[in-house]
C-alpha cells in the first residue's frame, strides 16, 4: 500500500529539515502532526527519533525509535529495522547502556551485511568501535575505526569520514598518541567544513578543543569552544552545548581557575542529567569534583567524585575511571 499524499509531504518536510540541520524544527513538526491527529508512519517516527536524539532529548528519541522499530517489524521491513536498531544502539550508548548498545549495533551490522548495505555496515562498525573504546580496548577500537574509515573513503561519504576521524581523535587522545590525535582531529574538522553540516562541525571543533586542553593550549581551546558553542546553538544541540561547557571546565581547571571550572561543570552536569546522558553526567561530575576540591569544598567534591566513580564503573569505562583516580590523587584540597 502506498503512502498517502499527506504522509509523503510530511516525510519530505522532515527530510529537508534534517538535511539542513534543523533538528528542533523537525521534531516540532512531528509533534504538531500528532497533535493534529495524524498518525506517524514508522519512517516518520524514525526521522523524529533522529531529530530528538540530535537535540539531546534521549527519552523521547528512545520512545520514537522503539515505536519505529515495531512498525518496521510489522511490515517485515529489514532496511527500516536496520536503521532503527542502529539509532536505538546510539541512544543506548549515550544513556550508558553499553550492553544494549552493543546488542543493537551487532544486530544492525548483521542486517546491513545481509542487505549488502556497505554504508550502513561501516556506520555500525564505527558505532561498535565507540563501545569497544569506552570499555578500554584501544587496539580493538582502532581496528574497527580504521576499517570503517576505509569503507567511508571508498564510498566517498565525507560526513562519516569526518565522524570517524573525530572518533579516532578521541581514541588517540586517550592513548596519549598526541601527533596521531592532532592529525585525526584536523582531518575531522576539514571534512566537516567541506560538508557544511553545522552539527557535525560543532562536534569536530569540540573534539579538537578538548585535545588543545590536553596539550595545555587553553587559549586556543577557548577560541575553538566559542566557535563550537555558536554552531551547537544554531542547531539547538543541548547535549553538545553541555559537552562544550564540560570542556570549558577542563580548560579552567588547567589554568587553575577553580571557580569558573565549578560553574561550567555544574551547568553541564545539570543538562546531562536532565537529558539522561550517563556518560556525560559522569564526566561532568569528575570535572566538578576536581573543581570543588580546588575551592576547598571537600564535602561537595567527595560527593561528585563518588558519583563519577559509580558512573564510570557502571559503564565499564575503565580508562576514564583510572584517569579520574590519578587526577584525584594528585589534587589537593585547599
Amino acid at each position: 500500500m502506498g503512502e498517502s499524499p499527506l504522509s509523503s509531504e510530511l516525510l519530505r518536510a522532515l527530510r529537508e529539515r534534517l538535511a539542513r540541520g534543523q533538528f528542533r524544527e523537525a521534531l516540532e513538526l512531528c509533534l504538531e502532526s500528532e497533535r493534529d491527529g495524524i498518525r506517524l508512519s514508522a519512517e516518520a517516527q524514525l526521522l523524529a527519533a533522529t531529530a530528538a536524539t540530535r537535540v539531546g532529548d534521549l527519552v523521547r528519541g528512545s520512545t520514537l525509535a522503539a515505536e519505529a522499530l515495531e512498525g518496521f517489524r510489522t511490515r517485515a521491513d529489514d532496511d527500516g529495522r536496520m536503521r532503527a536498531t542502529n539509532l536505538m544502539g546510539a541512544i543506548s550508548f549515550e544513556r550508558g547502556l553499553l550492553d544494549a548498545a552493543a546488542t543493537s549495533f551487532t544486530e544492525s551490522l548483521r542486517l546491513a551485511r545481509q542487505l549488502r548495505d556497505s554504508l550502513m555496515a561501516a556506520r555500525t562498525a564505527n558505532n561498535l568501535a565507540s563501545v569497544t573504546h569506552l570499555r578500554g580496548d584501544f587496539p580493538g577500537a582502532l581496528e574497527l575505526y580504521r576499517s570503517a574509515l576505509l569503507d567511508f573513503q571508498r564510498l566517498g561519504d565525507r560526513h562519516f569520514i569526518a565522524e570517524t576521524y573525530h572518533n579516532l581523535g578521541l581514541a588517540f587522545r586517550h592513548a596519549a598518541a598526541w601527533q596521531e590525535a592532532e592529525r585525526a582531529t584536523a582531518e575531522a574538522v576539514r571534512h566537516a567544513e567541506v560538508v557544511g553540516d553545522r552539527a557535525l562541525l560543532a562536534l569536530t571543533v569540540t573534539g579538537r578543543a578538548e585535545l588543545k586542553v590536553a596539550l595545555g593550549e587553553t587559549a586556543m581551546a577557548v577560541q575553538e569552544l566559542d566557535r563550537a558553542a555558536r554552531l551547537a546553538g544554531d542547531v539547538g544541540d543541548e547535549l553538545g552545548g553541555a559537552e562544550i561547557r564540560r570542556i570549558r571546565a577542563l580548560a579552567a581547571l588547567r589554568d587553575g581557575n577553580f571557580a569558573a571550572a565549578a560553574q561550567e561543570a555544574e551547568a553541564a552536569h545539570a543538562v546531562a542529567q536532565a537529558q539522561d546522558s550517563v556518560l556525560l553526567t559522569a564526566e561532568c561530575a569528575a570535572a566538578a569534583a576536581l573543581a570543588h576540591r580546588g575551592l576547598g569544598r571537600q564535602e561537595l567534591a567527595e560527593r561528585r567524585h563518588a558519583e563519577a566513580v559509580v558512573g564510570f564503573r557502571a559503564l565499564g569505562a575503565t580508562k576514564l575511571l583510572e584517569r579520574l583516580e590519578e587526577e584525584w590523587a594528585n589534587s589537593w584540597p585547599l
